[in-house]
């Protein structure tokens, strides 16, 4: 069936129902959950599939557990995100009353990426269903095993709220330039501009979370046992994480310490052969061949490479790359991958001045003490979100609002935000029977007048 079938499927289907009571969204909500729980080992092994090679604890923590809290979380507070919301009304306008109405959008297109493709999709058409909308969501093409499950078995679950699909370049560009009534897409910025462009035809407007380059610093301040913590966002899935730390800054001769620890972390969690199941494959040899290009530029321009273990087919082993240039690709294009440049700093202003210069980053990291590199840090430097002293965690809060700035994303969703996302708030006035509006009605009164004046403070 096309997908503007589809869309016009649930387009009706939404206008036949178009304020669902909230026993009814907590219904569909308990219909999620319930699938991810009864089907979790199988879902698991579709993404494994995918992967050719995925570990399935990463699976379990990294996209079942969170979304089905986040389902939970959606439950517990529907009642309080649908209340109509009071708002002061001005005592020139009184007796009138004011308010704010939650109200569903209508039917809202979900695009995911193939690197957390089940906590990307369910964790939004969470909040779309908790805000009583129907949901298309367009997985990726490199998650065909996947999709093909969600198909057969949570879409006849939900038929009558959702509508699931995959496809490539041509498919998404079809589903982009659906009159949706909002569009979320996760991924890169240079493809987020171009769902933008064709969302725009129809004035659609868009959530982006895209991508970017996130760095780390690490303080001569820092307890060395917070490094596993850097070491292991940046390893969870490989490194295909949008908001992994994507290089790192050191201060000047913490180099030795740097790799002595990364060095130890992953002989303890990994070993040496990268055979092990805890550790992740790239998705396929396109993205494999992609980061070895990315490798061979900085060495040929000066970067010296160290490999910790020996890679093992799509499981790439970790890398730290020493002597980073800011005309190596390295350090211009988003890595998504086991390797981390490393950049040395002086003076903590070198930092924020990049920082400052570069596109703005999904996510900003940094490890120590010092309270006054993270004031200026929280100051002086925009990011999605800023982590201290660990990293992804703030994405895996679900009390937190998740989403970019400037060149990756706009929008957010997690926590009430995302509730509010796919909502309309929806202003409602009412007037008394007795109205001072009636005042202002010609012929005018200069008494009248006089009187706004000295309200407004105009002499």
């Amino acid at each position: 069936m096309a997908l503007d079938n589809q869309f016009q499927r649930l387009k009706t289907q939404f206008i036949n129902s178009p304020f669902a009571s909230i026993a009814a969204r907590k219904h569909d909500l308990k219909i999620l959950k319930t699938f991810l729980q009864n089907h979790a080992n199988e879902l698991v092994k579709a993404i494994d599939q995918d992967f050719q090679g995925r570990a399935t604890e990463e699976t379990f923590f990294l996209e079942i557990f969170p979304a089905i809290k986040t389902i939970d979380y959606c439950i517990k507070h529907l009642k309080s995100w649908c209340k109509t919301q009071k708002r002061t009304t001005p005592w020139y306008m009184q007796p009138a009353h004011s308010s704010l109405l939650p109200q569903p959008l209508g039917v809202v297109g979900i695009m995911v990426p193939w690197n957390y493709p089940l906590f990307l999709s369910m964790v939004p058409l969470a909040y779309a269903l908790a805000a009583g909308n129907c949901v298309m969501i367009k997985f990726a093409e490199f998650n065909p095993n996947l999709t093909a499950y969600l198909v057969k078995y949570l879409l006849p679950l939900l038929d009558h709220k959702l509508y699931m699909c995959a496809g490539q370049v041509e498919q998404a560009k079809v589903f982009s330039q659906l009159a949706f009534d909002h569009l979320l897409f996760t991924g890169s910025s240079e493809v987020g501009s171009k769902v933008m462009q064709a969302a725009s035809t129809n004035l659609t407007p868009v959530t982006l979370e895209l991508g970017g380059k996130s760095p780390a610093i690490i303080s001569q301040s820092v307890q060395k046992t917070y490094l596993k913590r850097l070491f292991m966002g940046k390893l969870f899935n490989a490194g295909q994480t949008c908001v992994a730390p994507d290089y790192l800054w050191v201060e000047e001769g913490m180099q030795a310490i740097i790799t002595t620890f990364f060095k130890q972390f992953v002989a303890e969690h990994y070993g040496h052969t990268m055979q092990t199941p805890d550790y992740t494959a790239i998705i396929n040899k396109h993205h494999h061949q992609r980061l070895e290009d990315l490798l061979q530029d900085a060495q040929s321009k000066g970067a010296e490479i160290i490999e910790f273990g020996f890679s093992n087919g799509l499981k790439m082993a970790p890398k730290l790359v020493f002597n980073c240039q800011p005309h190596m690709r390295i350090l211009q294009e988003e890595i998504f991958g086991p390797i981390l440049p490393v950049r040395c700093y002086q003076d903590f202003n070198e930092v924020l001045d990049f920082i400052q210069q570069a596109a703005r980053p999904l996510a900003l990291y940094y490890f120590g003490e010092n309270k006054t590199e993270i004031n200026r840090l929280k100051f002086e430097t925009h990011s999605g979100a800023l982590t201290i002293n660990d990293t992804l965690m703030h994405l895996a809060n679900h009390h937190l609002p998740f989403g970019g700035v400037g060149q990756s994303g706009m929008g957010q969703y997690q926590g009430i935000e995302g509730f509010l996302t796919f909502s309309h708030l929806k202003p409602i006035f009412k007037q008394h029977r007795f109205s001072p509006i009636a005042w202002f009605y010609p012929p005018f009164h200069r008494q009248l007048f006089a009187c706004l004046k000295f309200f407004a403070g105009i002499k």
